[in-house]
C-alpha cells in the first residue's frame, strides 16, 4: 500500500523506556525513524540474562532453556547441544511460503519484538537487543513470506525469518531494496551474526508482533481514510442536491454515539457555505421529503466505523504495553510458562475492522451509483457522460467499485473463529490473527480505491452543477483533484489513470489534508447549527 514518505526522517524512537505508541510504530516501520535502546533497558536485559544462565546450569529441566519445544517440551537437552537446539528451532520454524510481506510490516514486526526483548522479561543477552536495533537502523529487512503463521505461540514463521537473518542466514532486502544474502548485508553494515544461546530462540519468535504491527499500521491508515470517507460523502451529498439539515448537532445528540457525532461534525464543516446546498433549501424549490439512506445515514455508518477503530486502538495500546514471551522472566525472578502469546485479542479487532471497512466502502459505492443514475441523481446526466448515447462516462468506474466492495464483503468474514490444531495437538487452538491482519491490509487498500472512485465521480458531478459552485471545503478538494490531472466533464477518455491518480491522493493524505485546511480557514461557520431538518420517517 503506497504512502508518501515524510520530507524528513522522524526523530529517533527510544526502545525499552516506556510502551511504544502507534505513531512510533508507524514512524519506524513506514518512515524509517531510527531506534535507540534506553540505558535502563540494557541493564534489565543483562540482569534477566544472568538468571537464565543460572537456570541453564541447573540439572533440573527448564522449558526452553534446557528442554525442547512444543510437543518436545519434556525432552532434556545436554548443554553441549543447546546452541544447535536454538539454531535448529529458528531454521525449522522459518518455513514461510508465498509472496514477500511488505517492508513496513517486517520493520514493524522487528520493532515490536525488539521492544519486548528490551523489556528484560525474555532472558536474552544484550547483544541480541543491540543486533535487532542495528538491523533496523541499517535498513536491513529480512524477507518474510506471507503464509506460515497461525497467530498462536506467536507469529512463529514470520519472526523466525527475522531471527534467521540475524543469525546471518537466509535472504534480506537492503536499505535500497535490493535482495542480498543476510550474511553479506550484515557484514556490509558491520553487524556480527548472532550465535543463539539458551532460551534466545524462543524469545525471538514467541509474540504477536506481526499481527500487532499490521494493526498499528491499519489504525493509522483508517484514521485518515475515515476522514476521507466524510469528505467524499460531503461531495456526494452536495452534488446530488442532498441536505445537510439532518446532520444537525442537536439531532446527533439524541443518539449519543461519539463516532457518529464526529462524522456529522465533519459533514457540517465540509458542507458549510455551499452555494449548491443553499440553492435548494427553500421548500418551494425542493419538495423531496428526505434523502436516501446512503446520503442521510453516512455519519451513522462512518461513526460506527470510528467507534470500532477506537476500540481497536484501545486493544492495540494494551498490547503495545505487553511483554509477550513463553516462558517469561517475571519481575520477581521466576521463569514461568504462560499463554500470553495467543493472538485472540488482536485477531478479534482486526476482524472487527475488516467488517467496518467493508461497510464504509459499501455505503460509498451506493453514493457513487446514485450519482450515475439519472433517475436518482436529481438532474445529472446519465453516468455523468458528455454526449449521452455516445459516451459512457463513469459507468465502468462504478463497476470497479462494486467489484471491490464484493471482495471486501468476503474479506469481512472473520479469520479469528477459524482455529486449526497444530504441533501434534499441543497447539490445539490458534487465533489466526496473522491471517486477519493480512486480509485487513487488502481491505484497507480496497476501501481507499472505492473512496477514490467516489471522489472522481463526485467532483465531476460538482462541475456539472455549474454555474452553481461548491462550498469552500468541497471546492478545495475538487481543485486538488483537478490539479493532480484528473479530468473533469468532457468526452470519454481513459478512466483508469484518473482512478489511480485519485487513489494516490487518498492514500498520500492529500485529500484529508486539503479538506482539513480548507475547513480551518473557511469564512463559513462550520459549527453553525444546521437549518430545520426536513421531515423524517
Amino acid at each position: 500500500m503506497p504512502r508518501i514518505a515524510p520530507f524528513e526522517v522522524p526523530a529517533p524512537v527510544v526502545i525499552g523506556a516506556e510502551p511504544l505508541t502507534v505513531a512510533a510504530v508507524v514512524d519506524v516501520a513506514r518512515h524509517g525513524a531510527p531506534v535507540q535502546v534506553a540505558p535502563a533497558a540494557r541493564e534489565r536485559v543483562a540482569a534477566s540474562r544472568a538468571l537464565i544462565e543460572r537456570l541453564a546450569d541447573d540439572p533440573e529441566p527448564h522449558y526452553g532453556i534446557s528442554t525442547g519445544f512444543g510437543a518436545l517440551a519434556t525432552t532434556f537437552i545436554a548443554p553441549e547441544r543447546r546452541r544447535q537446539l536454538q539454531a535448529s528451532l529458528i531454521r525449522s520454524h522459518a518455513a514461510g511460503t508465498g509472496a514477500e510481506v511488505e517492508r513496513e510490516v517486517v520493520r514493524a514486526l522487528m520493532l515490536l519484538r525488539l521492544q519486548t526483548l528490551a523489556s528484560g522479561r525474555t532472558g536474552v543477552r544484550p547483544i541480541v537487543v543491540e543486533t535487532y536495533a542495528a538491523m533496523l537502523n541499517a535498513g536491513i529487512t529480512p524477507i518474510v513470506r506471507e503464509y506460515g503463521s497461525l497467530g498462536c505461540s506467536g507469529d512463529l514463521a514470520p519472526l523466525s525469518h527475522v531471527a534467521l537473518a540475524a543469525m546471518g542466514e537466509g535472504e534480506v532486502r537492503t536499505a535500497t531494496g535490493e535482495t542480498a544474502a543476510a550474511a553479506d548485508a550484515l557484514a556490509a553494515a558491520g553487524i556480527r551474526p548472532l550465535v543463539l544461546e539458551e532460551k534466545e530462540g524462543l524469545a525471538l519468535i514467541n509474540g504477536t508482533d506481526g499481527m500487532l504491527g499490521m494493526l498499528a499500521l491499519a489504525l493509522a491508515d483508517l484514521e485518515e481514510l475515515l476522514t476521507v470517507a466524510d469528505v467524499t460523502a460531503a461531495i456526494s451529498i452536495e452534488s446530488q442536491l442532498g441536505t445537510d439539515a439532518v446532520f444537525a448537532a442537536d439531532l446527533m445528540a439524541l443518539r449519543p454515539q461519539s463516532g457518529q457525532a464526529a462524522s456529522a461534525a465533519n459533514l457540517r464543516a465540509f458542507l458549510a457555505g455551499s452555494p449548491i446546498v443553499a440553492s435548494h433549501r427553500d421548500p418551494a424549490v425542493c419538495t423531496r421529503v428526505q434523502d436516501a439512506y446512503s446520503l442521510r445515514c453516512s455519519p451513522q455508518v462512518h461513526g460506527a466505523a470510528r467507534d470500532t477503530l477506537a476500540h481497536a486502538r484501545t486493544i492495540a495500546e494494551r498490547e503495545l504495553a505487553a511483554s509477550v514471551d513463553n516462558p517469561v522472566v517475571t519481575l520477581d525472578g521466576r521463569v514461568e510458562s504462560n499463554g500470553n502469546f495467543h493472538g485472540a485479542p488482536v485477531g478479534y479487532v482486526l476482524d472487527f475492522l475488516a467488517i467496518a471497512v467493508a461497510d464504509v466502502a459499501s455505503i460509498a459505492e451506493r453514493r457513487t451509483d446514485r450519482a450515475l443514475d439519472r433517475t436518482r441523481s436529481n438532474g445529472l446526466p446519465p453516468f455523468l457522460a458528455d454526449e449521452v448515447g455516445v459516451d459512457s462516462g463513469l459507468m465502468i468506474a462504478q463497476y470497479a467499485a462494486a467489484g471491490i466492495v464484493s471482495e471486501l464483503k468476503r474479506l469481512a468474514v472473520p479469520a479469528s473463529v477459524d482455529s486449526i490444531p497444530s504441533s501434534a495437538m499441543q497447539e490445539d487452538h490458534v487465533s489466526m490473527g496473522w491471517a486477519a491482519a493480512r486480509k485487513l491490509r487488502r481491505g484497507i487498500d480496497g476501501l481507499a480505491r472505492v473512496l477514490a472512485i467516489e471522489l472522481v465521480t463526485g467532483c465531476r458531478a460538482l462541475d456539472l452543477r455549474a454555474p452553481l459552485q461548491p462550498g469552500p471545503v468541497t471546492g478545495a478538494v475538487r481543485d486538488l483533484v483537478r490539479r493532480a490531472g484528473v479530468a473533469g466533464p468532457g468526452p470519454d477518455r481513459h478512466v483508469s489513470p484518473d482512478l489511480e491518480l485519485a487513489t494516490e491522493l487518498v492514500l498520500s493524505g492529500a485529500v484529508a489534508a486539503a479538506a482539513s485546511a480548507a475547513a480551518a480557514t473557511s469564512p463559513a461557520r462550520a459549527d453553525r447549527p444546521a437549518e430545520t431538518p426536513q421531515e423524517s420517517a
